[in-house]
């Protein structure tokens, strides 16, 4: 029987493509659509396993992409089931840069640097390798930008997205790309993110091509609306029967005498119209010597009929049916090898199968350290399983001076797990650990981190399993992967339990961050308020602090400022107590942050020269630019043009010596706000080019968009509605591209008002009402009420025509109510003016004295306000 075997892997099992004439058709229309058109197009093939998802894809590479005229290049990634992080973009990265997964770090560095040079031709090749290299899992030195964003997680985000859709637009300018992503049923959620966001954004010569299993739509339902218009879904069902045959025959072609029909009919009946399973059935064929080599001096093998044994097969009439029949094909010695490679997983080392066997061997009495006896009999059994199509061997390891391999059918490796008995398998999972655990730089790879904790958990070390999947989570949320950093850190302090509860802590502040970063804002609370509950039962103050700062700011950024300010008042206490001055001087600054959302400028900078001065004191020169920053905020606010102007510009100052670009941006951005408030628009303006140029150079799209809406609103009030329209239409698209929801919502605000100025009532009306669910979805309620104002402006102007006047009066006083809610005093007092100028020059209430006068005492109450504040007049912001 082996013999037969290695014999029928000696002639590869191969039939041309057929009954696949209309989805190739339809592939190779996507083709000419991207020459055509310069601009992408994305295909997505959708079947069950064993249809020939792959197979249609390499056909269509080999016959039509690469033999088109400007034949496009190809890079490929595969997802792997529990991979890694953006695992299917690592792997195209690598195809993309030719890099090994064993090379050498610094190597793969130049190689990476000495690419992206060629595409991008720029100063900032190192701000976009290190973000490409992020995904890949390998270091790379950072710059001021990545510095100053790797602090704020959502911009990097946004960051890291823009940089990888840039790269593949700049290369495909080069040449047109053919970018192939596989077996999507498997990628992890955030490689998924990051593929709609490209198929949705993407620009030009670009072919996307897609392949998974129907479980793909189940977990991805708008996986078909992503890039609509250009993004086709391809289905393969089975074959017809004629197509099988067909198949079958170009199979069985070695046959002696030529295929017997007998046969043929047999895999066809079986296999219903699945070519994976016409595969399986000519191996069966051979398990069950109905076919054998007959001896011949020909390279090409001939195989010997025994049509007799057909009767006596039992042949399988599903697919599980097929893959346990091979299964049990297999001689001890071989089922052993193989039931080891399947507990470790579809991908497996020669090293850990030889630590598999000696499991229940004795020590030599001196060993040598030499290996080479078990190795040449575990290589021997593993080239044979090749020959006979279990596994392939792949170029290079993951791990240096090993070999890698990997099951070619998983369903096979399923169904040896399956077999396995569940107390060998804990303990082999075990000896897989301790075997992975050696491996040098493991935990600092989060992939391989995470398949440690696996088999740590597998083997019943929960504790261990739980610690090592929080450094999974760490690795994921250094490298932007928020929702596998969220799926490691669950399954972490789940394992963890109540064990070593310092490292606990440090995982529910890090998983609380992780989940503010989705939005998940109820369950970061209650990860701060568990941190809150383990640091009190052990006394540590610094932890209380933070874990009580952490959510003071939460509160205090979705307008709960009460509650806030209580927490903050906390955290400050605490950090006294421990004599942390770095968390004492952050509390000040966030507790000025939160009087100056209340409109309380006197207490604002009260608590913002604390920190200003205890930041001085620490030598913390970019924190104590970001005080100077926010005390000028507060100036500006306050009506103090000076004094603002004075701490923006020596904030900037120190932003520019220290390097820090986005801290850059900001202050430039800021003082254009402050010229805005002067009515010194043409200064404005100037300062607002010079922060997108900086924004621009450095490739910070999300302060390109925030910078592009303040050129707007400048030209809008400047009198040129058409070009603040057409500015604020490219920060409308750049925040969109993004999915920055808060920036989006900003720029419709703002083409809702320069509409409004041009009287095109049915767009402000649709820019207006976009913007205040937006501010809804991401709970800004200062901005909430922003936006009700503007509402309430656009509808009273008759943008929903007549009779709707008294849905004006509601938008303007339920942004009066969000504004007493959150004690804004300053909105508060905008909101009144705007209600007032409303009701006082609105035909519909000029005879009503009773709202009239309500609207002379708001409009006495805002003067009050603004008389307060000192603002030189009441700026619209």
């Amino acid at each position: 029987m082996a013999v037969e075997l290695k014999t029928l892997q000696s002639y590869p099992l191969f039939a041309p493509l057929v009954g696949r004439e209309v989805e190739m058709a339809d592939l190779c229309r996507a083709l000419t659509a991207v020459s055509s058109s310069a601009q992408p197009q994305v295909v997505t093939v959708v079947a069950a396993g064993g249809m020939g998802k792959s197979r249609l894809i390499e056909d269509f590479i080999h016959d039509s992409v690469r033999q088109a005229p400007s034949a496009p290049r190809v890079y490929r990634g595969r997802a792997r089931a529990r991979g890694l992080s953006y695992g299917v973009f690592a792997r195209l990265l690598r195809s993309r840069f030719g890099l090994q997964e064993d090379a050498d770090p610094e190597l793969a560095r130049a190689q990476l640097r000495e690419q992206a040079a060629r595409v991008l031709e720029d100063r900032k090749v190192g701000d976009v390798c290190f973000f490409l290299a992020k995904l890949m899992d390998l270091p790379f030195e950072q710059s001021p930008l990545t510095r100053a964003v790797q602090e704020d997680a959502v911009q990097a985000r946004f960051l890291s997205r823009a940089i990888v859709k840039n790269f593949i637009e700049r290369d495909a300018e080069r040449s047109p790309l053919c970018l192939v992503f596989e077996d999507l049923h498997f990628a992890d959620d955030d490689s998924l993110d990051l593929l709609s966001y490209l198929v949705e954004n993407l620009r030009g010569t670009i072919l996307l091509l897609c392949t998974a299993r129907a479980e793909l739509v189940t977990r991805s339902p708008a996986w078909f609306q992503h890039g609509r218009g250009r993004h086709r879904r391809l289905d393969l069902g089975p074959l017809g029967a004629e197509h099988a045959a067909e198949i079958m025959r170009h199979l069985l072609a070695p046959c002696e005498g030529g295929p017997r029909e007998a046969l043929v009919e047999s895999a066809v009946n079986m296999a219903g119209g699945n070519p994976g399973l016409l595969q399986a059935m000519v191996r069966i064929f051979h398990d069950a010597g109905v076919l054998s080599e007959e001896p011949a001096s020909e390279r090409q093998p001939v195989w010997k009929v025994d049509l007799d044994r057909l009767a006596s097969v039992r042949l399988p009439f599903t697919v599980d049916d097929a893959i346990s029949l091979r299964v049990g094909a297999l001689s001890a010695p071989d089922r052993r090898v193989l039931e080891h490679a399947s507990v470790m997983g579809s991908v497996f080392w020669l090293g850990g199968l030889i630590a598999l066997s000696r499991m229940d061997q004795d020590a030599p009495e001196f060993w040598d350290g030499r290996d080479s006896i078990e190795m040449d009999r575990i290589g021997r059994i593993l080239d044979d399983l090749i020959r006979r199509d279990y596994i392939l061997k792949l170029r290079d390891s993951a791990f240096a001076g090993d070999v890698e391999y990997v099951f070619k059918h998983n369903l096979e490796r399923e169904k040896l797990a399956e077999l396995t008995s569940a107390a060998a398998r804990q303990r082999y999972h075990q000896t897989i650990a301790d075997w992975l655990s050696q491996r040098e730089h493991l935990r600092s790879q989060e992939e391989y981190c995470a398949m440690l904790a696996f088999h740590l958990e597998q083997a019943g070390s929960h504790a261990r399993a739980g610690q090592t999947y929080l450094q999974a989570g760490d690795i994921a949320r250094e490298h932007y992967a928020a929702k596998k950093a969220h799926e490691y850190y669950t399954r972490g302090l789940d394992l963890l339990g109540t064990q070593d509860a310092r490292r606990r802590i440090d995982a529910l502040h890090n998983h609380g961050d992780v989940l503010l970063l989705l939005g998940k804002t109820d369950e970061a609370l209650a990860m701060f308020r568990e941190m809150l509950k383990t640091a009190y039962r052990l006394g540590l103050k610094g932890k209380g602090g933070a874990a009580h700062n952490r959510i003071g700011r939460l509160y205090r950024d979705i307008g709960s400022l009460g509650p806030a300010r209580q927490h903050l008042d906390t955290a400050r206490g605490l950090f006294e107590v421990a004599k942390d001055e770095r968390g004492i001087a952050g509390c000040h600054d966030d507790t000025g942050v939160l009087h100056w959302l209340k409109g309380d400028y006197t207490n604002a900078l009260k608590h913002m020269k604390i920190a200003l001065e205890m930041r001085k004191r620490l030598g913390d020169r970019r924190s104590l630019a970001l005080s100077l920053n926010n005390v000028g905020m507060v100036w500006m606010d306050h009506g103090q043009d000076a004094q603002a102007a004075e701490a923006l510009e020596a904030s900037l100052k120190i932003r520019r010596e220290v390097g820090d670009s986005l801290g850059v941006v900001e202050s430039l951005n800021n003082l254009g706000r402050l010229a805005q408030g002067q009515n010194l628009h043409e200064r404005a303006l100037k300062l607002f080019r010079e922060a997108y140029e900086v924004a621009v150079e450095i490739g910070e799209h999300n302060r390109i968009a925030t910078v592009l809406t303040n050129v707007g609103e400048t030209c809008q009030r400047l009198g040129d509605t058409e070009q603040a329209i057409r500015i604020l239409k490219q920060a409308e698209e750049l925040c969109d591209e993004l999915g920055d929801k808060l920036h989006l919502a900003e720029a419709k605000r703002g083409l809702a008002k320069a509409y409004l100025q041009q009287q095109e009532l049915l767009k402000a009306r649709q820019s207006i009402k976009h913007a205040v669910d937006l501010f809804g979805q991401v709970r800004s309620k200062v901005r909430l009420a922003a936006a009700l104002r503007t509402l309430g402006e656009v509808t009273g102007a008759g943008a929903w025509g007549e009779g709707h006047e008294i849905k004006a009066v509601d938008y303007f006083m339920r942004s009066v109510a969000i504004a007493k809610e959150i004690g804004n005093e300053l909105e508060l007092a905008k909101s009144y003016r705007a209600f007032a100028n409303y009701v006082t020059t609105s035909p519909e209430y000029s005879k009503n004295t009773a709202i009239q006068r309500e609207a002379k005492k708001l409009g006495q109450m805002a003067d009050e306000i603004f008389s307060r504040h000192h603002p030189a007049e009441p700026i619209e912001n």
